[in-house]
């Protein structure tokens, strides 16, 4: 069974190495590639901060909170996920800060909640005059 799957691959190499670029420029065939992949992997993010908070929420205030973001927030973030996936002592650093947000707020969790709708019902503001 093993061989068969490898003649698979091995196939599926080939056949793909027949497939054309979309131009002969391999400059140009970069610059494809990386919007396509950066725009993806907004989608995906927009689709998964949405089904995250909308499970809450409901999908309209979701979509309407991840609109209200202000830059701030989006640079933060950004930043955050940055040192996270840029190193494993990053990556301690962030989760073990988020570990201890996370924490916290548990212990707090009626002031926590209290605060946190707040926030949100501010930003989903924001993002119905977007």
């Amino acid at each position: 069974m093993a061989g068969k799957g490898k003649k698979l691959v091995v196939a599926a190499k080939q056949a793909a190495d027949k497939v054309p670029a979309p131009s002969p420029n391999p400059m140009t065939n970069l610059i494809l590639a990386d919007v396509a992949l950066r725009t993806g992997g907004a989608l995906l993010r927009r689709g998964v901060e949405k089904g995250l908070i909308g499970s809450k929420l409901g999908s309209r205030k979701a979509g309407r909170i991840i609109k209200g973001r202000s830059m701030f927030q989006t640079l933060v973030g950004t930043a955050i996920a940055r040192v996270a996936t840029r190193s494993v002592p990053g990556a301690i650093v962030v989760g073990g800060g988020l570990l201890a947000k996370t924490l916290y707020d548990r212990r707090r969790s009626r002031k926590a909640k209290a605060a946190g709708e707040v926030a949100v019902d501010e930003q989903a503001e924001r993002g119905e005059k977007v």
